[in-house]
């Protein structure tokens, strides 16, 4: 028994040394590294960038030339447009194209997505809100949805029993534009902090895509055409104030695909790839063009990608990392909602 106590005691604490050393070495040589703040001008046809050197702050472009801080709002317009507009600079036309402060506004869009979001665990129920109300702020159903192997069930939360009768009218509604059960992928923004409401993208057990939403208390269902050779896999629902878009999507090669409105057709963003389970993903948008920023492998990639054409990719850059901590283990991490032993 004393033997036993020993070799407990000895291997408890090999195990905190395996955990502690690694973290307080970490602790001790940590240098924080910023990313320069980078987007992507139309005006200069560059990424400008918002430096930090010394105690001061150095905005340029990566050709090397310097800005003022009001020569910098005005090379970002889409960007800093209130303070264009408060300073009576705003520019009546951008890239040969007249605009607006409530135009601009409308389309600039910010998405990010994290290997947290996507590996985190889910609970399989979903709630469906309307999309068409007739009112200005969204309310929260009083039930939720589940997809099962034979169907999907309406659950009302305050009973716990399953509304028969929207189950079934779901269900045939879904049936009938070839929708085969159960759901391998469920995305959606269930959420009322938003101005519409645009449902559920699905992907079926034949890997076919969906758009299921609530339309005045209707199903609305509509299959949806993938490219020759595209296998979704991710599924984002984006809901942007411009509408233009529906969602995002990639394919099993890591492809990042964006799914228009109301065409519903799907077109290949130009950036080499995007795996949404060990990269994160961050995209400031405007009518004119994006700035995509994966970050992920020690380095941030950033693309300029052209809104206009197709989504052709105009440009990249990268920006790597020196950092190289000390191995050890660990019980928590961002690529999941885990609390469990690990060795990074």
């Amino acid at each position: 028994m004393i033997r036993f106590s020993k070799l407990f005691f000895g291997f408890t604490v090999f195990v905190l040394l395996l955990w502690l050393l690694p973290w307080a070495y970490n602790f001790a040589f940590y240098k924080p590294e910023r990313t320069p703040f980078t987007l992507w001008s139309c005006v200069v046809g560059d990424f400008a960038v918002v430096d930090f050197v010394g105690d001061g702050i150095v905005r340029r472009d990566r050709g090397g030339r310097t800005y003022t801080d009001r020569e910098f709002d005005s090379i970002l317009p889409t960007f800093y447009a209130r303070q264009l507009l408060n300073d009576e600079r705003f520019p009546d036309s951008l890239c040969g194209v007249a605009v607006t402060p409530r135009l601009l506004q409308s389309e600039n869009f910010m998405f990010r997505s994290t290997p947290a979001e996507i590996n985190k665990p889910r609970t399989g129920l979903y709630p469906l809100l309307e999309s068409m109300s007739g009112r200005v702020d969204l309310e929260m159903p009083d039930d939720v949805f589940r997809i099962t192997s034979s169907g999907i069930e309406f659950v009302v939360m305050a009973t716990n029993r399953i509304d028969r009768g929207k189950s079934d009218r779901f269900t045939e509604a879904m049936t009938r534009k070839g929708f085969r059960f159960p759901a391998l992928a469920v995305a959606g923004n269930p959420s009322t902090r938003k101005e519409d409401d645009e449902g559920y993208l699905l992907l079926d057990a034949s890997w076919q895509l969906f758009h299921l939403k609530q339309v005045k208390g209707r199903p609305y269902v509509r299959a949806i055409d993938l490219p020759e050779g595209v296998q979704p896999e991710h599924l984002f629902v984006t809901e942007f104030p411009s509408r233009r878009t529906l969602g995002f999507l990639t394919d099993t090669e890591n492809g990042f695909h964006v799914l228009s409105k109301p065409s519903y057709e799907i077109v290949r963003v130009g950036i080499p790839g995007w795996n949404p389970e060990s990269e994160s993903l961050t995209v400031i948008g405007n009518m004119f063009d994006w700035t995509v920023r994966v970050t992920g492998a020690g380095a941030d990639r950033y693309y300029a990608v052209d809104a206009r054409r197709e989504y052709r990719l105009i440009d990249s850059m990268v920006y790597g990392s020196e950092r190289t901590p000390l191995p050890g283990l660990v019980f928590t991490s961002y690529d999941d909602g885990y609390v469990k032993p690990r060795f990074e």
